[in-house]
């Protein structure tokens, strides 16, 4: 698990799981999931037409990922977002299933990008990945102030001088640059699930902003190291691993909630009753 041919997973998950959970803070208070489920499926197709001209898979997923951006951005503003982002998956799926019928020897490629294949991952895959993942970030901590005021209140935004509409391109640039980071370690079909789980799990255990990012970032590292363990140990899909134990930590996270709510109840009561616990 830890033998020499395993260090480039361990660094790559690190740096993937580490950029998800820090942009899935604002994919969840901005409610933004299925624009974070749109973006990886839209723009996977852009590996096959990488591979249909001979270049690096990643150019192809960040290209795709631009013009998911442009696409959910201008479409909105013309209409309901979430019409704007089902529209521009569809516009995005139907060049992928051209560019995927013009490939014969891509099948293993496609199944890899659907489901994830952190496992074997090459040495000159590593600085692209850093590169990227460091840009989003970048680019998420400059806009951390702005981005959670739209977020949270857009017309107070407004009153202050913060473009809702500019921090929203923004937000969907840092949402693709980190959709094409991820889409190789977790695929596409789960790559949300990284984002939004672990930040969803830990925006309910504390009402701080920085707190609360800090927390969705160790427990998506925590996901990955556990999801790339187990598919070692079973030879099972890193995917699967990553949205099952995403799940199971947010009804975790639910259950115990419920417990905490039930109790407080119970003791109000008990002093309305009696005037002492």
């Amino acid at each position: 698990m830890f033998s020499s041919i395993m260090i480039n997973t361990w660094i790559v998950a690190t740096l993937v799981a580490a950029v998800a959970g820090f942009v899935g803070f604002f994919v969840v208070i901005r409610s933004s999931s299925f624009a974070a489920h749109t973006l990886p499926l839209g723009t996977f197709p852009g590996a096959a037409l990488a591979s249909l001209l001979g270049v690096n898979t990643l150019f192809g997923l960040i290209a795709f990922a631009g013009l998911g951006v442009i696409g959910i951005s201008q479409l909105g503003r013309l209409g309901r977002h979430e019409v704007a982002t089902a529209l521009s998956l569809v516009m995005l799926l139907a060049l992928g299933t051209l560019f995927l019928s013009m490939c014969k020897q891509y099948s293993q490629q496609v199944y890899a990008l659907l489901f994830g294949e952190v496992l074997g991952v090459s040495t000159t895959e590593i600085l692209p990945v850093a590169a990227i993942g460091s840009l989003s970030v970048a680019i998420a901590a400059v806009f951390f102030r702005p981005l959670l005021l739209c977020s949270i209140s857009p017309e107070l935004a407004e009153v202050q001088g913060v473009s809702s509409r500019r921090m929203e391109l923004w937000f969907l640039t840092i949402l693709a640059l980190a959709t094409a980071l991820s889409l190789p370690v977790v695929g596409a079909l789960l790559v949300f699930s990284l984002m939004v789980g672990p930040a969803a799990v830990a925006r309910t255990l504390t009402d701080s902003p920085l707190r609360a990012t800090l927390l969705s970032v160790v427990l998506s590292l925590v996901t990955v190291w556990t999801a790339i363990a187990l598919s070692y140990l079973t030879n099972w899909p890193v995917g699967f691993f990553v949205g099952g134990l995403g799940a199971i930590f947010y009804g975790l996270d639910r259950v115990w909630r419920h417990i905490n709510t039930q109790s407080r109840r119970r003791a109000v009561t008990c002093a309305d009753r009696t005037g002492a616990c």
